[in-house]
């Protein structure tokens, strides 16, 4: 069976707070890992939305789609790219996982077959979604029940085992920095 179409989508709408400074801009192996992102998303999906808050003024190379909310969630990037993606299944990468390699999302696109989220065993991002999910996310973020993990009980979800060196997080600056010296 061929694989399906794919829409990729980068959330870019995270504080921050803890790097002190926007991540997506902070640079690993010579890209910003938003460019890292983007790039590792264009291998796999024939669309790509970078989905973020206009409002923020981040300066990437690529358009932003705003997630239309106030809030710092991303159960709220998640919403906006499956309203927007134009395919069925939508690849779902955040910013701060910088070593997420296509074959990790392409593992994920298989395991995503007659369910509505496939993600890794760490949780729900990333994660390639269907748009069957959508209502379920839709009326969370309407009930200001924002913790993505709770959605999932209402899913039909499949966990798919990683690598969990390619999951890795970059939350503060220290974070980039084990990364940048070989450590994870």
């Amino acid at each position: 069976m061929a694989r399906p179409s794919l829409t990729g989508a980068l959330l870019l709408g995270g504080a921050s707070s803890r790097f002190g400074s926007a991540k997506a801009l902070a640079l690993l192996d010579g890209e910003t890992l938003a460019e890292r992102a983007w790039r590792t998303l264009g291998e796999l999906c024939q669309e790509r939305l970078a989905v973020g808050k206009r409002a923020d003024g981040l300066r990437v190379p690529f358009p932003l789609v705003d997630d239309g909310t106030r809030l710092r969630a991303p159960l709220a990037g998640v919403v906006a790219a499956l309203r927007k993606a134009s395919y069925e299944l939508c690849v779902v990468l955040p910013v701060d996982c910088p070593l997420v390699t296509p074959e990790a999302l392409e593992a994920l696109v298989e395991g995503c077959q007659g369910v509505d989220l496939a993600c890794p065993q760490t949780g729900p991002l990333p994660g390639v979604y269907r748009a069957s999910a959508l209502p379920v996310l839709e009326r969370h973020l309407a009930g200001g029940r924002l913790a993505l993990r709770e959605a999932l009980a209402e899913l039909e979800v499949r966990r798919v085992p990683l690598d969990p060196a390619l999951l890795v997080n970059v939350n503060t600056r220290q974070d980039l920095d084990r990364l940048r010296s070989g450590g994870r």
